[in-house]
This record gives structure tokens, sequence and C-alpha cells, in this order.
């Protein structure tokens, strides 16, 4: 799915993880892969693949709701 390029500015994860410890973001990056089966990785693989497709889909939902209400009240 492609859509609106959105400028925000890069966020370095550890800066995410140095204010929200308790982030579900924060703790999925310090799960402990290695007992994790080839399986089990590619399932998990799969699972964030779903999970990205889902918040750009709300980025994308977000941006294009802004853009309609700028467009009305610049009317």
């Amino acid at each position: 799915m492609r859509g609106v390029a959105v400028n925000f500015p890069a966020m370095d994860m550890d800066e995410l993880s140095a204010r929200r410890p308790d982030d579900p973001l924060t703790l999925l990056r310090k799960q402990d892969l290695d007992p994790l089966s080839v399986e089990e990785l590619n399932l998990r693989i799969t699972a964030l693949e779903g999970e990205i497709e889902r918040t750009r889909a709300r980025l994308n939902a977000s941006v294009n709701h802004r853009a309609s209400a700028e467009s009305l009240f610049k009317r």
C-alpha cells in the first residue's frame, strides 16, 4: 500500500525507549529472539508486517482527514 508521504523528523528508537520504558514497542524491541525457532521468527515477521500495514493505513487516514479539514476551513 502506497500512501501520502509525511515528513516527520526521524526518531531514534533509543530516544523512544528512553521516554517510555513500558511502551509496547519498547518491550517488543527488548524481547530475546534467540529462543525462537525459524518458524516462530517467520510468524513474528508476518505479524509485524501486518502491524506495519495497519499503522500505515491509520497514518494515511489521519493525514487525509487533516487535509480534508484544512481544505474545508480554507474556503
